[in-house]
């Protein structure tokens, strides 16, 4: 009986959660994706906490609201290996590389962060954030459907960028 009392009220309470429920405050679930302009590497990043490793390709989940909003913010943090093809001495007796070069390797690794505006979308039409890391540590941010590549897609810098001499403030 107390059980049958107890699902009840829990019916109660979630249709009653549902009532609260509008537009303009859904969220939904997309992908988090990386996209490196540079010639280094990007280690791994993050956007308001949802983490994503920094290689390409696509990462599950970051959530955002299902219509935009001014105001959308991107917290980017952000991982660089600026010398991604660098040789490191290996182990020889065991597998990987010898501890003391790998944390000569690592401690050149730099870390940053940004905030950037989430440009508007129309409708429900996000597809995701793509993040694109571009040279001067500068990053665009898109909820284009469109994949980078296409003429649609917003963000045209090419990718292998060279660092200038002078990045631009």
């Amino acid at each position: 009986m107390r059980l049958t009392r107890a699902r009840w009220l829990l019916g109660v309470f979630g249709l009653a959660l549902v009532g609260c429920s509008t537009a303009d405050n859904e969220m939904a679930g997309g992908s988090l994706q990386a996209v490196n302009h540079t010639l280094h590497a990007i280690n791994w990043f993050s956007v308001n906490g949802y983490g994503a490793h920094g290689g390409g390709g696509s990462s599950c989940c970051i959530i955002l609201p299902t219509k935009w909003r001014p105001g959308l913010k991107a917290n980017i943090e952000w991982e660089v290996d600026p010398e991604p093809y660098a040789k490191i001495k290996r182990k020889t007796t065991v597998f990987g590389f010898d501890e003391e070069a790998w944390a000569a390797h690592e401690a050149k690794f730099q870390r940053y962060s940004t905030i950037v505006d989430i440009p508007e979308w129309s409708g429900t039409d996000s597809c995701g954030l793509s993040v694109h890391f571009l040279t001067c540590n500068q990053i665009k941010v898109t909820t284009s459907c469109w994949g980078y590549g296409s003429p649609n897609n917003p963000i045209k810098e090419p990718k292998l960028m060279k660092e200038p001499a002078v990045c631009p403030k």
